[in-house]
């Protein structure tokens, strides 16, 4: 891994982990367009770069904590309260429930297509069409959208669901858990700030116990480390800026912004796979 290497594919995690535009599907395109720039493969899949995908991913959990540590916090304690005095009621501790329900019908559901869904990265044409997909969610969640109400076990639950069918690539995993939170009731920055701390358990799981599996201890002393730094860096401001201004974002306008960029790339991305696929 180069240090060029390193940076795009930070600023590919940082930026499109938390916007609505599919993280999995910058990162296949990122390497579509470096093969074709360079003549080389971008590689994604050797154990350095497995060990560089946990930093990355690591590296935008801690932009999600410091920017949410609040709300997490509170969560939190909120949770270990409830428990505690057996009070159910505390909206605290159903978020902390809410949580935990999601992300296990996610691990579920990710359990059954991971397989599919790691074979679909292989081709950019069919993660353009998914990410086409993910513009007509966006641009339909506020006009289906349902009476205004506050989290509840049901949206809750169909979250989660969604978040399990992001491990596609091509489908924004933030951008199909706020997509549903909003066509469930909750307001554009309820859903966002529920999706944002949701991804907290997700990443963790994702990027380390599994992966770390994989890795050959012996080999880690060879890495790289200063591309890494500099991916991690890059990964981490752009995350954390891409959180603040975002949620300034939903404050203000809907989603159909970013639909209309993720048909846009998809379209493009149609286009390149297939004259030079």
């Amino acid at each position: 891994m180069n240090i060029i290497q390193a940076i795009f594919m930070g600023l590919a995690q940082g930026i499109s982990e938390f916007l609505p535009i599919s993280s999995s599907a910058h990162i296949v395109f990122t390497s579509t367009i470096y093969k074709i720039l360079t003549g080389a493969n971008f590689q994604t899949t050797g154990q350095e770069e497995i060990f560089f995908d946990i930093l990355i991913h690591l590296s935008t959990l801690l932009a999600v904590i410091i920017f949410f540590f609040k709300d997490i916090k509170q969560i939190a304690k909120g949770f270990a309260e409830g428990i505690k005095s057996r009070d159910y009621q505390n909206p605290d501790f159903k978020t902390g429930i809410f949580v935990i329900i999601a992300t296990f019908l996610t691990c579920v559901i990710a359990f059954f297509i991971k397989d599919v869904a790691h074979k679909l990265t292989e081709n950019p044409l069919y993660v353009s069409i998914l990410l086409l997909f993910t513009g007509c969610i966006l641009f339909f969640s506020e006009k289906l959208k349902g009476k205004t109400k506050e989290l509840n076990l049901k949206t809750a639950i169909f979250i989660g669901i969604a978040q399990g069918f992001a491990v596609f690539p091509g489908l924004s995993r933030s951008g199909l858990t706020i997509a549903t939170g909003i066509y469930n009731g909750l307001d554009r920055l309820r859903a966002a700030k529920f999706s944002f701390i949701l991804s907290v358990p997700i990443i963790i799981l994702a990027s380390m116990v599994y992966p770390l599996l994989e890795l050959d201890m012996a080999e880690i002393k060879t890495f790289n480390y200063n591309a890494m730094a500099a991916g991690c860096i890059c990964s981490f401001v752009s995350g954390f800026l891409c959180i603040k201004y975002f949620m300034k974002f939903l404050e203000k306008f809907s989603l159909k912004g970013f639909a209309y960029y993720c048909w846009i790339i998809g379209i493009l991305m149609i286009i390149v796979s297939l004259k030079f696929g």
